[in-house]
């Protein structure tokens, strides 16, 4: 049994598994339904930052207003991932999902009171209290469910409209939760933010770091590699992060301040997927008019939906997937772009992300926008597409004539 047969027998079925998980999948929901509001938000950020010599001076009068809609959506951001993850994981267990959002809205909303001042915490509302919000709807729509299953809630008759009776039916779960978190964070006085803050942060820390980060590129593009959508598969363990780094880089750059994260969401969508996960557009550029028929016909076929990062047309079509000639420079491609652009940044030579952008905007533009109008990052976006294509360029030669010399034989067999 060769390696790819191994793969493809043990380890696939395992991983396919775990990117399958209904808790994963529920926090991919939740951090999908928060990107129209960061993409809004960001409109507001990019308007008051516009890099253009003297608009600061003009935009000065009306600054703080233009803030109102950043914070009505950064700064909502964890009530916005636990209510999602709430009702689509309810929808999974297939509970109520609109009164299992609100429950777990509601509680999570308690928690951030202030017990002294009695008035809510705003920070636990945005980014700081996402990990936070995560747990809260996880545990809500768990004892929602045992209610149910062992039957202890209140059932009204059938002939009650079903607005009602589900209100009813959520009553003695909000009533055990609600008890509950009062108890240990008012009791007891438990922080629970912090707890959870501190238990996640080696991984807050580490996917700010390069090796981190190139752990990271290098998890996607193996999944990939194997046919899973590698960037689905981790996006519910790094998406809350990522995000989190974004909206404190969104309120550093209100504030005035430096931008502190390198890696916050955008820098891999726009920088190290450029053109799709591995910057296969470099590939379908250097295959464009390969001497092989079928590579010239899937690059240009795949071309307009890799100008929008979509690249399963040539992942699936070469393959890639299970291909070790393509997979080595795939993962490779990855990697360095991954490590050239976190020192740029680090460096100063280019700029922090801090805007959101569909993950489907074209390369260069992407890397113009997301950076808040940085030329500068623009220009790297040209030169990321080229090194990739030396990268991609011997190991692309070495398939086309395995191909060519394939086709060779079989028509003279023939």
């Amino acid at each position: 049994m060769n390696a790819t047969q191994y793969l493809d027998k043990h380890i696939v079925p395992a991983l396919t598994t775990f990117s399958e998980n209904r808790y994963l999948s529920a926090i991919r929901a939740g951090m999908v339904a928060t990107v129209p509001f960061t993409i809004i938000g960001s409109i507001f950020i990019i308007i008051s930052f516009l890099p253009i010599p003297g608009w600061s001076e003009i935009i000065e009068p009306f600054l703080q207003v233009l803030q109102v809609p950043v914070t009505a959506t950064f700064g909502l951001l964890a009530v916005i991932v636990c209510f999602s993850i709430a009702y689509d994981l309810a929808l999974q267990e297939k509970i109520e999902a609109v009164m299992s959002a609100i429950l777990a809205t509601a509680i999570f909303i308690m928690i951030q009171v202030d017990v002294e001042t009695l008035t809510i915490n705003m920070e636990g509302l945005g980014s700081v209290g996402i990990f936070t919000a995560i747990l809260i709807a996880f545990i809500t729509v768990e004892v929602q469910k045992f209610f149910i299953k062992r039957n202890f809630v209140i059932k009204l008759p059938e002939n009650v409209p079903p607005i009602v009776a589900q209100s009813f039916l959520s009553l003695t779960p909000l009533l055990f939760l609600m008890t509950a978190f009062w108890v240990i964070s008012f009791i007891l006085g438990i922080d629970i933010n912090g707890l959870v803050q501190t238990a996640f942060q080696p991984v807050v820390f580490a996917l700010n770091t390069l090796p981190g980060i190139m752990v990271y590129a290098f998890m996607v593009t193996l999944l990939w590699s194997v046919g899973i959508n590698g960037d689905n598969a981790m996006d519910a363990i790094v998406a809350p992060i990522f995000l989190q780094y974004l909206s404190m880089n969104v309120t550093a750059m209100a504030q005035g301040e430096p931008l502190p994260y390198i890696t916050a969401y955008g820098f891999f969508t726009a920088f190290v997927n450029v053109g799709g996960t591995g910057a296969t557009i470099a590939l379908a550029l250097i295959m464009f008019n390969s001497k092989e028929p079928g590579f010239r016909k899937i690059s240009r076929v795949s071309m307009p939906t890799q100008v929008f990062q979509i690249n399963e047309p040539i992942f699936f079509g070469f393959p890639i997937v299970l291909n070790p000639i393509f997979m080595i420079p795939y993962i490779f491609n990855a990697l360095m772009l991954t490590a050239l652009t976190f020192l740029l940044m680090d460096w100063g030579v280019i700029s922090k992300p801090f805007i959101n952008v569909p993950w489907t905007t074209p390369p260069v533009i992407g890397h113009y926008l997301v950076t808040g109008g940085d030329w500068r990052a623009a220009v790297w976006g040209v030169i990321s597409i080229l090194l990739a294509m030396l990268v991609y360029y011997p190991f692309a030669k070495v398939a086309e004539k395995q191909r060519l010399k394939a086709e060779e034989q079989g028509v003279a067999h023939e």
